[in-house]
C-alpha cells in the first residue's frame, strides 16, 4: 500500500477531484472549456473557447471565421495586428462586453482593430460616442441612374472631374455675385433716378428701363440664372425632398435666391404715396442686405468654412459661458462707472444703460475712446473691467480652439490618411495569397520571443509586414 506524504496530500486530493470533474463534463462542455493560443505578431495570448464563445458574431468568436487564421504546425491562430490593442480586445470577452482603448492605442488606430475583429455596429457607435467623435453620415443616393449621376454631378465634386468643373463654376459665381454686391454701392456707382412730383405710368417705365440697362443688374442677373439652375437640378434629383429642405445649405441657397426676385418685383411695382415709397425703400434695403448670406455659399465648397462652422456647433456651450460671462461684467462694471462718475458733471455716463457700450468695448479690448471715464474712481473701475475682460475671454478660448484643432486634424486624416493592409493568407477579402507574395511575408516574419524582441518589435519602423497602400482600405 502507498503512503502519501501528509504535505502532498491536499494538491494529490485536488488533481484526482480536477481529473474526475473533467471526465464528468459532457463533449461540448470539455470543448468549451480548452484552451486557445492567439498569436498577435508574435506575441501569444491565451484564452479560453468559452471566453471567446460569448460573442460568436465576432471574428474570433466564430469558428468558421477565426479558421482562416489558424496555424496548424503551430497550433495557435495567427495575426499581423497591432499588439497593444488586444489587451483590450481580449478584456472586451472576458467582461462580457466593457470595451476600454488602452491610453497608449491612438483612436483611429484602435478604431480599426476593432473593425477588422468584426464587432457589432453598435459597439462600434458606442465606442465612437464615448470617445467623442462624430458619426459616419449616410449619404443615400436616388434609385434612378439618371437623377444618380445628376445628384453626384451637383452634390459631390469629388465624384467625377465635370463635378470638379460645375463646382468651379459655382465658386466663381458667388465671387463674382460678392463682388458685385460690394461695387455697386461706392459712390460713383450709385446712381438713383430722381422721382418725379406726379408719379406714374411714365415714372415707372423710366424705372424699368434705368433697371434693366443696369450692367450691375444685369451680371447679377446672370448670377441668379446659375443659382437657380444649380438650386433646381439638386432639388429634382435630391434622393428625398424632405431630407432636401433640412440641410442648412439648401436654405442658404433660398436665401441667396430669393432676394432678388422680391427686389425686381418691389422696384417694378407702382408706387403711392411717399409713405409706401419710404417704407418701400427700407424693406428693399433689408432685402438686399439678405444678400451677402451668399458667401455662405462658399460653405459647400470650402472644407475651412465646413471645419468653422461643425467648431462653431461643438462649441455652443462654451461660447454660450462666454456670452454669460460677458453679461454678467456688462452690468457689473457699468453700474460701477456710473456711480464712480455720477458726481462729474462733465461725466459721458449719463445713465448704466448708456454705460454698457463702454463695457463691452473695454471688456473686449477694443477701446473706441468714445467714452472713457475721467475721475480717479472711474479711472480704477475701468482697470479693473479692463483686467476681467481679458481674463473672461480667455477661459473658454482654449476649448474653442481645441475643438477647432480636433476638426482640423480629423478633416486632414480623412483625406491625407494611408492605411495599411497586413498580409495575411487565411483573409477572405483577398482570396488565395499568391505564393511569391506569401513566400515574401514569410520570409521577413520572424518569431519574436522574450523581452527584447518585444521591444524591437514595438518600433512602428521595424515592423516588416506593413504595405501602405496610398489610399484607405477597409481591412
Amino acid at each position: 500500500m502507498t503512503v502519501v506524504p501528509p504535505e502532498n496530500h491536499e494538491e494529490t486530493v485536488a488533481a484526482t477531484s480536477a481529473l474526475r470533474d473533467a471526465g464528468s463534463l459532457e463533449p461540448a462542455e470539455q470543448e468549451c472549456s480548452e484552451r486557445v493560443v492567439i498569436n498577435i505578431s508574435g506575441l501569444r495570448f491565451e484564452t479560453q473557447l468559452k471566453t471567446l464563445s460569448r460573442f460568436p458574431t465576432t471574428l474570433l468568436g466564430d469558428p468558421r471565421k477565426r479558421m482562416r487564421f489558424f496555424d496548424p504546425l503551430r497550433n495557435e491562430y495567427f495575426f499581423d495586428r497591432n499588439r497593444p490593442s488586444f489587451d483590450a480586445i481580449l478584456y472586451y470577452y472576458q467582461s462580457g462586453g466593457r470595451l476600454r482603448r488602452p491610453v497608449s492605442v491612438p483612436v483611429d488606430i484602435f478604431l480599426e482593430e476593432i473593425k477588422f475583429y468584426e464587432f457589432e455596429d453598435e459597439v462600434i457607435e458606442l465606442f465612437r460616442d464615448d470617445e467623442g467623435l462624430a458619426r459616419e453620415e449616410d449619404r443615400p443616393l436616388p434609385n434612378n441612374e439618371f437623377q444618380r449621376q445628376l445628384w453626384l454631378l451637383f452634390e459631390y465634386p469629388e465624384s467625377s472631374g465635370p463635378a470638379r468643373i460645375i463646382a468651379i463654376v459655382s465658386v466663381m459665381v458667388i465671387l463674382i455675385s460678392i463682388i458685385i454686391f460690394c461695387l455697386e454701392t461706392l459712390p460713383e456707382f450709385r446712381d438713383v433716378p430722381a422721382v418725379q412730383d406726379n408719379p406714374g405710368n411714365g415714372s415707372a417705365q423710366g424705372t424699368a428701363a434705368h433697371l434693366f440697362t443696369d450692367p450691375f443688374f444685369m451680371v447679377e442677373t446672370l448670377c441668379i440664372v446659375w443659382f437657380s439652375f444649380e438650386f433646381t437640378m439638386r432639388f429634382l434629383s435630391c434622393p428625398s425632398k424632405a431630407v432636401f429642405f433640412k440641410n442648412i445649405m439648401n436654405l442658404i441657397d433660398i436665401v441667396a435666391i430669393a432676394p432678388y426676385f422680391i427686389t425686381l418685383g418691389l422696384d417694378l411695382a407702382e408706387h403711392q404715396g411717399s409713405s409706401q415709397q419710404a417704407a418701400s425703400l427700407a424693406i428693399l434695403r433689408v432685402i438686399r442686405l439678405v444678400r451677402v448670406f451668399r458667401i455662405f455659399k462658399l460653405s459647400r465648397h470650402s472644407k475651412g468654412l465646413q471645419i468653422l462652422g461643425q467648431t462653431l456647433h461643438a462649441s455652443l456651450r462654451e461660447l454660450g459661458l462666454l456670452i454669460f460671462f460677458l453679461i454678467i461684467g456688462v452690468v457689473l462694471f457699468s453700474s460701477s462707472v456710473y456711480f464712480a462718475e455720477v458726481e462729474d458733471p462733465d461725466s459721458v455716463f449719463t445713465s448704466i444703460p448708456d454705460a454698457f457700450w463702454w463695457a463691452v468695448v473695454t471688456m473686449t479690448t477694443v477701446g473706441y475712446g468714445d467714452m472713457y471715464p475721467s475721475t480717479i474712481g472711474g479711472k480704477f473701475v475701468g482697470s479693473l473691467c479692463a483686467i476681467a475682460g481679458v481674463l473672461t475671454i480667455a477661459l473658454p478660448v482654449p476649448v474653442i480652439v481645441s475643438n477647432f484643432n480636433y476638426f482640423y486634424h480629423r478633416e486632414n486624416e480623412e483625406e491625407e490618411n494611408v492605411a495599411y493592409v497586413h498580409v495575411t493568407c487565411g483573409q477572405a477579402s483577398f482570396g488565395e495569397c499568391d505564393s511569391n507574395k506569401s513566400k515574401q511575408s514569410l520570409s521577413k516574419t520572424e518569431s519574436y520571443q522574450g523581452s527584447d524582441d518585444l521591444e524591437t518589435l514595438t518600433d512602428p519602423n521595424t515592423n516588416p509586414v506593413e504595405i501602405y497602400t496610398g489610399k484607405l482600405t477597409d481591412v
